[in-house]
């Protein structure tokens, strides 16, 4: 490992979470919405692994309110609380442009757990091969059912196992070339 880059690791297959406001905003570009409904339709739509809690929800869209994004459209009484109808402003639609237009950032993935847990092994003199072994088989066992799930999924399902599935793709490469080059590397960890 080049000196420069001993304190740089890899990281597995981890994705910056999305805007969950601007989400919401470009949602009531097509009109205004309850904050039920935009739950549901958010969770539909993008939460199929991890749906949005109502109280996300709703903070959400105070802190979009207190921005200027959205304004309440509407209050109706109910059986309980009242419910509020929120809809974008232009200040929004503008927010939700400039979000769509900005490329999102590559993400380089160097920093790993799995790679700090190849050195720590190496380190306390475990056996960096076998933990090696065990995340292949975590991550095919992962590939399994990502690929079952897109074969019985819709186009959005099958285009966003499809994104993990290339990323996890390109993490059983890295764990056959660590594998390659554990010798390597734990000559190159005990020098140190």
């Amino acid at each position: 490992m080049h000196p420069a880059y001993t304190h740089e690791v890899y990281t597995v297959c981890t994705v910056a979470p999305m805007s969950i406001g601007h989400t919401l905003l470009g949602l009531l570009e097509s009109g205004p919405r309850h904050g039920y409904d935009l739950k549901r339709t958010f969770d539909e739509k993008f939460g199929h692994d991890k749906p949005l809690h109502y109280g996300q929800v709703y903070s959400t869209m105070s802190r979009l309110l207190k921005n200027g994004l959205v304004e309440v459209d509407g209050v109706e009484a109910g059986g309980g609380p009242e419910r509020k109808r929120y809809a974008i402003t232009e200040a929004g639609i503008t927010d939700v442009e400039k979000w769509l237009a900005a490329p999102e950032k590559p993400e380089p993935y160097l920093s790993s757990t799995l790679y700090t847990k190849v050195v720590l092994a190496l380190l306390t003199g475990r056996d960096a091969a076998d933990l090696l072994d065990t995340q292949r088989s975590e991550h095919l066992r992962m590939m399994r059912m990502l690929t079952e799930r897109k074969r019985k999924g819709d186009l959005a399902d099958q285009l966003i196992c499809d994104h993990a599935l290339f990323h996890l793709e390109a993490d059983l490469r890295w764990l056959e070339l660590t594998a390659a080059r554990l010798d390597k590397l734990a000559a190159e960890v005990a020098s140190r």
